[in-house]
């Protein structure tokens, strides 16, 4: 069996070369893999809100995401568990924009994404503000589903995928890298797929 995985990781490796990180299958679907229950959250009420170290804090709602510039990018996910999924697309308010709205103090270097049901993760500025993040609510033009993340999850598709996390409801910004959830069990604090940046 472990030998049968190895094959297929190094035969995909061999056809998509540079594009699939080392440790990587190739999947079509899309795997589900939540801690905890799934939470329902009703657009109406779902809120962002973007803390800490700003000079004032700063509240969004849904229809006020929604008027805001929409941003589509085509990216591969890949999974610390080691599957990888090739050409998504997902719609939403691009983080770039998003750091418009708010002025930040210079020492924030880094930021907490808090959730829906108590998931935190953590990244540092230069990860969070990158061309091809978002704040993520539609994938291949559909409402992004709630087991994927719904209504608005972060998507950070160049470091592994449990840094894209769903149903974000804040975004703390904070002085010093602080681990979240999954990086107090021992996952890597930043998370680069390629170079294998699964655990501590």
């Amino acid at each position: 069996m472990v030998f049968d995985i190895l094959s297929r990781r190094n035969k995909d490796r061999e056809k998509y070369g540079d594009r699939l990180p080392p440790g990587q299958k190739l999947v079509e679907d899309w795997p589900v893999l939540t801690y905890g229950g799934v939470p329902r959250i009703d657009p109406a009420n779902w809120e962002l809100r973007l803390f800490g170290f700003v000079e004032t804090e700063v509240t969004l709602n849904w229809d006020q995401l929604q008027a805001l510039p929409r941003t589509t990018v085509q990216c591969d996910i890949h999974c610390v568990t080691s599957w990888s999924r090739f050409d998504n697309e997902f719609e939403g308010l691009a983080i770039p924009d998003l750091l418009k709205l708010v002025q930040l103090k210079p020492n924030a270097t880094a930021v907490l994404a808090h959730c829906y049901g108590g998931y935190t993760t953590n990244l540092l500025m230069p990860d969070l503000d990158h061309p091809n993040n978002l704040l993520a609510y539609k994938h291949g033009g559909n409402w992004l589903h709630p087991s994927h993340g719904g209504p608005v999850r972060l998507m950070v598709p160049h470091l592994y995928f449990w840094k894209s996390a769903k149903w974000l409801k804040a975004l703390e910004f904070i002085d010093r890298d602080r681990p979240g959830f999954w990086e107090q069990y021992g996952y890597h604090m930043r998370g680069d797929p390629w170079k294998e940046e699964r655990y501590s």
